[in-house]
């Protein structure tokens, strides 16, 4: 099997590769069209700002690419976010995978960014959950947040409950950093790998 990490400049791509490794998995780390076509899965990681990865994205022809792709993608953190159509953040038009806007959380009460382990209620039908429980507790840092839509197949509360998880066709998404989530989120990356 070929596992892609697609390359960029959005950090925390170690972590995954450390993931990856753990499980016993080759991959390759690339920004290659044709090694991004013709690998069996894709894995979309980031962390960083929307505007700045967008733009690197563009540079490389990647914002065309991605969306393009046939085989399945698991985007964790920004990743999921330039996955949809537009972010709060610096106002910067994304992918448009999902046909959702990323929204900046605002309060008072609680601060941002959100940091830190929480729990996720998942949709029992979601394949990356397979052998987890419907509450698992997974690892977060962010400042912007998918609202619950029609693609949402899990929810996290803080602030206000807001899309954890989503999902449509061969693209999968998590906000949280499944490659540092832990036995549950090393349980989330074998069952992407099994798709």
């Amino acid at each position: 099997m070929e596992i892609a990490i697609v390359k960029y400049n959005a950090g925390n791509v170690a972590s995954v590769m450390y993931a990856l490794d753990r499980i016993g998995v080759p991959y390759t780390w690339t920004d290659d069209e044709a090694m991004l076509r013709q690998a069996d899965k894709v894995i979309f990681p980031g962390v960083g700002e929307a505007s700045t990865a967008m733009a690197h994205l563009k540079e490389k022809g990647l914002d065309l690419l991605i969306p393009q792709l046939k085989q399945p993608v698991l985007a964790t953190c920004i990743g999921m976010q330039l996955l949809c159509k537009h972010s709060e953040e610096n106002d910067t038009t994304c992918m448009g995978v999902f046909d959702v806007e990323v929204k900046r959380f605002q309060s008072h009460e609680l601060k941002i960014p959100h940091v830190g382990w929480n729990s996720i209620h998942a949709n029992q039908d979601n394949p990356l959950m397979k052998g987890l429980k419907k509450e698992e507790f997974v690892y977060f840092v962010h400042s912007f947040y998918v609202p619950l839509n029609s693609l949402t197949t899990a929810v996290c509360d803080y602030v206000q409950p807001f899309s954890a998880m989503l999902h449509q066709d061969n693209f999968y998404a998590a906000q949280f950093h499944a490659e540092i989530s832990g036995m549950a989120g090393q349980r989330i990356i074998e069952n992407f790998l099994a798709l």
